[in-house]
């Protein structure tokens, strides 16, 4: 079995992926069982815990991350509380909402969770612990169609909710070898596309809701964890050193854009015309030309942030290592 490549990903997914190692599985065997089985514990710092992704549930704001924590703020990121119900402890990695209320969290232990009331409660729909396989990104166009990528390729889909979920076998490469790559952000722009920020430089795109799969040449080597679709249709993904990629013709071709950063892109996203992009080393770059350069700031505690999201009154808000952000 391939061996995940730390070195590759550097400090932020180092931190939060389990590698799958014989001494791993042995110290760990009764581990996925007790994380899944038991619910998230309430807790007085839940908000200083590592969070790993947020999203918008029609007004309000949802954050997920370690120890099955799930925040929710319905004061423009002000202030958060804890989900009421969440069936799980293992760390949360992304959540996607289809409408204010049907939401997905996808994390460890290929774990999915679906909450019907804006993020309240959530019910366990999928879970493996046969192996540590992380899921890291989740996507709905709908409340019914959906798709969870994650390691190795990974590939999960449905079209009843999250029901069930089928894996969808990705083709090889165009280089040859095996369709293994790990498969960090799923995002789709406004025309229904779908597309998948991956390692080894990789974009793939979807145009018939993630039945098939075709891969997109970037011209980079290393890996992406983020990305997004603007409202024109741009395409921009973000990751290692700094790096991020634009395409203006939907994936066919694609520039490296200005940074201006040598920290790695953790998100993006887009408001009122302008790009945030958040990395590690407290590093926010905003970009006014869509995506193709980047201006910004440096917290000066370097907090590693690991997501953005828009309020709906266009607050920016910024996630870390550390928990909810609080402005310098």
């Amino acid at each position: 079995m391939r061996q995940f490549d730390r070195n590759a990903v550097g400090g932020l997914l180092a931190a939060v992926l389990a590698w799958q190692c014989p001494a791993f599985a042995q110290g760990a065997a009764a581990k996925p069982a007790a994380l899944l089985q038991q619910p998230a514990l309430k807790r007085a710092y839940a908000s200083e815990e590592m969070l790993l992704a947020a999203t918008r549930a029609g007004r309000r704001l949802i954050a997920v991350g370690d120890h099955g924590v799930v925040l929710l703020s319905d004061d423009e990121g002000k202030t958060y509380r804890q989900a009421k119900a969440v069936p799980t402890r293992a760390t949360l990695t992304a959540a996607s909402f289809a409408d204010a209320m049907n939401g997905w969290a996808v994390g460890h232990w290929g774990a999915i969770m679906h909450s019907a009331d804006g993020g309240e409660t959530w019910t366990l729909q999928r879970s493996d612990t046969s192996v540590d396989r992380p899921l890291f990104s989740t996507y709905f166009a709908d409340a019914e169609h959906g798709l969870a990528v994650g390691l190795w390729s990974l590939l999960l889909s449905t079209a009843d909710g999250g029901k069930t979920w089928n894996e969808v076998k990705l083709s090889a490469p165009p280089e040859g070898g095996k369709a293994d790559r790990n498969l960090f952000a799923l995002f789709a722009n406004r025309k229904g596309a779908i597309f998948i920020a991956a390692e080894k430089g990789t974009v793939l795109r979807s145009e018939d809701r993630g039945a098939s799969w075709s891969y997109l040449n970037t011209g980079y080597k290393g890996s992406f964890w983020s990305g997004c679709a603007l409202a024109d249709g741009t395409l921009l993904v973000g990751g290692l050193r700094g790096t991020i990629y634009r395409s203006s013709d939907d994936g066919r071709t694609w520039n490296a854009a200005a940074s201006g950063t040598q920290s790695s892109i953790t998100g993006l996203v887009e408001d009122g015309g302008k790009v945030h992009a958040v990395g590690l080393d407290g590093v926010h770059r905003v970009s006014s030309d869509g995506g193709m350069s980047f201006g910004g700031t440096q917290r000066d505690d370097r907090q590693s942030l690991t997501a953005v999201a828009v309020s709906p009154a266009g607050e920016v808000r910024e996630f870390s290592r550390a928990g909810i952000v609080t402005k310098p």
